[in-house]
């Protein structure tokens, strides 16, 4: 069984760039919603007990859209709420700040290119910072297209589009959300974990393995390091 990870800081710790009431909708609801229904799902397509990952990349391979879009969207989620943090933490550095310069030519660079992703991004989707052979880049995947399922690409951090992650807190503004959640809450830690787990040096982030089944402990396929 898919567990709804708990969020890794508190339900107003992230205010008022998102808002409680933001994250208790978001998280307890839109995010339990993509879990229940992919184990019920899972389950159904005998694959219930095997790591997200995997559920993820098979659903794809099979082309079962249902499966596929709950089980990617729960994916994108559990890896949107460690791809941020409370306010006033540490800016890019080390390696990471290296590789934003020789990419974007520094933050600023990149937080354009971020920025205009997300907004030019038609309807619902996530704008990711990735790296891969050509280095970091920025790219958008559409509805619960995610990481997983392409090939050269390792996610670094990740921002949802969906109107429900920002429409409470700013209404039709999504330029306004990306430009406050690059600045304020965008976790650069958790991306410099991803990029050295690309790197080959340590694991990259995984969904929490299911519960209640002995399979539970089955090796998955992480995210490819190919960078």
């Amino acid at each position: 069984m898919y567990v709804l990870p708990e969020l890794p800081y508190a339900h107003d710790a992230l205010a008022p760039f998102v808002s409680a009431d933001t994250l208790q909708t978001h998280h307890g609801k839109h995010h339990k919603t993509y879990v229940d229904k992919t184990n019920d799902l899972a389950a159904k397509a005998g694959l219930a007990g095997r790591p997200l990952e995997d559920v993820v990349r098979e659903a794809r391979r099979r082309g079962d859209a249902g499966l596929f879009n709950n089980a990617a969207q729960a994916w994108n989620h559990a890896f949107f709420w460690e791809s941020m943090r409370p306010p006033g933490g540490p800016a890019p550095a080390g390696d990471l700040a290296r590789r934003i310069e020789q990419g974007f030519g520094g933050q600023d660079g990149l937080k354009e290119a971020f920025v205009k992703e997300g907004v030019g991004h038609f309807a619902s989707g996530w704008v990711w910072i990735v790296t891969g052979p050509e280095g970091l880049q920025v790219i958008s995947t559409h509805d619960a297209d995610d990481t997983l399922v392409r090939e050269g690409v390792f996610p670094l951090l990740v921002c949802d589009l969906w109107e429900h992650a920002y429409y409470l807190d700013y209404k039709n503004d999504r330029k306004g959300f990306l430009e406050r959640w690059f600045d304020n809450v965008a976790n650069w830690d958790f991306a410099a974990a991803q990029l050295a787990a690309a790197d080959g040096r340590g694991e990259g982030f995984r969904y929490p393995h299911p519960t209640g089944d002995a399979s539970a402990a089955s090796p998955s396929e992480a995210p490819r390091p190919t960078a």
